[in-house]
């Protein structure tokens, strides 16, 4: 490693926010190795869907850049940032789909021969995706943050614009909706 790559790697977020803001596409590239995972996981789980999930995190960096000159460091993060863009971006997208069409998206089949074991653990982690899949957008986001992104549950009241009450309630309707729909589908979690 080049003595000027330790120093970018080093640099924090908020120092490459600042050269972001006056377009430096190294920074945004060094922000993007190191955040862009983080909308594309949370679009694909709440979209099922790689292709959309990819333009959700395009569309997370691009708003990253044309933002900088209006951000403020030392707040929560370019991670915390990203990932409240992605979810909204991903509700947004929910809202539009319904308008367009009411299919369901399709689950995409596996082709592999699987051990009896492997085949029980897909068919509760399908059964699992497809309940979440039908939870009201709000708590499906709530499940997603708390759940496979790992956020607590201030992060995730912050990111959803909500009091952290109001938030723990929302996540407790959502696991009493989840359980009585995975057990409805016969399936032993």
């Amino acid at each position: 490693m080049t003595a000027q790559a330790a120093t970018a790697a080093a640099e924090s977020d908020d120092a490459l926010m600042t050269r972001v803001a006056l377009r430096d596409g190294d920074a945004l590239r060094l922000l993007a190795d190191r955040h862009a995972e983080i909308p594309w996981r949370i679009a694909y789980r709440m979209l099922a869907d790689a292709a959309e999930a990819e333009d959700i995190a395009q569309e997370a960096m691009l708003r990253l850049w044309q933002y900088a000159d209006r951000w403020q460091a030392g707040g929560s993060g370019v991670a915390a940032w990203l990932t409240r863009v992605a979810t909204n971006a991903c509700l947004d997208r929910i809202r539009r789909r319904r308008f367009v069409s009411e299919d369901a998206v399709p689950e995409r089949a596996d082709d592999a021969m699987l051990a009896d074991e492997m085949i029980e653990e897909d068919e509760v982690r399908a059964a699992v995706a497809a309940c979440i899949e039908a939870l009201p957008d709000r708590q499906r986001a709530a499940v997603i943050l708390t759940y496979y992104e790992e956020q607590q549950n201030k992060t995730a009241a912050d990111i959803l614009a909500m009091q952290l009450k109001a938030f723990e309630s929302l996540l407790f309707r959502a696991r009493a909706s989840l359980r009585d729909c995975v057990e409805g589908k016969g399936v032993r979690a």
